[in-house]
């Protein structure tokens, strides 16, 4: 099920929906925090702590991360490599979704130096 999510001035008139999955905004989270409790990482993407497990779970076993035990934390490591699911992005590697919001955002054209 997909995060939802209210733009300015469309609350009653549309449904609401995102362009990624809570499985896309799981693997963000950890990508931008590769330490990060998953309490945390459930709090950041809006579910709870348990669908954030069932989720890490299922990218480690799709291949999409590996998670390592340190000390008493886990820490996640991301393969960029991994193709999307969807047959109609499986040529694409997540590598570059993450690069993405990885990127720092474009400057406004018309802002002054």
């Amino acid at each position: 099920m997909a995060t939802m999510a209210t733009t300015p001035g469309e609350e009653g008139s549309r449904r609401n929906w995102t362009f990624l999955t809570n499985h896309g905004h799981v693997l963000l989270a950890i990508a931008r925090n590769p330490t990060a409790r998953l309490r945390d990482v459930a709090d950041e993407v809006g579910v709870t702590e348990r669908a954030a497990q069932a989720i890490v779970a299922d990218l480690e076993a799709g291949g999409y991360l590996r998670r390592t035990r340190v000390g008493r934390r886990n820490e996640y490591t991301i393969n960029p490599t991994g193709r999307f699911r969807h047959p109609a992005e499986a040529d694409q590697q997540v590598g570059a979704l993450l690069a993405l919001f990885a990127a720092e955002p474009a400057r406004d054209a018309t802002a002054r130096s």
